[in-house]
């Protein structure tokens, strides 16, 4: 009877010897995913920040364009009424010079 309570403790010294062994494994294994999971967790951040950046600098050039459109527009405005003027001074300077070419003819 004692031999066979000895040869039981020997069995159940090897089964607790795994069990610690596996338990140790699955503890690593355990922190090696925490680690893991913070770096992904900070990745995810990071790239939060760089998503907003990037927003924040599409909207701010979107503006920049917006700003530039209509300083194109007036820009365009202003040298129709120029050409326009343009026009009006050469038609007026045609018409002054055939008065003058009709007051020399007379």
């Amino acid at each position: 009877a004692m031999a066979k309570l000895e040869v039981k403790i020997r069995e159940l010294e090897a089964e607790l010897g795994s069990t610690q062994s596996r338990t140790g494994e699955a503890a690593k294994a355990f922190q090696r995913a925490e680690r893991k999971a913070k770096e992904l967790a900070f990745a995810q951040g990071e790239d939060r920040k760089n998503q907003d950046r990037m927003s924040e600098l599409a909207a701010k050039l979107q503006m920049k364009i917006k700003t530039y459109k209509q300083q194109i527009e007036e820009a365009e405005e202003i040298a129709a009424l120029n050409l326009a003027k343009f026009r009006k001074a050469q038609q007026e300077l045609e018409e002054t010079e055939e008065r003058a070419k009709l007051a020399m003819v007379l």
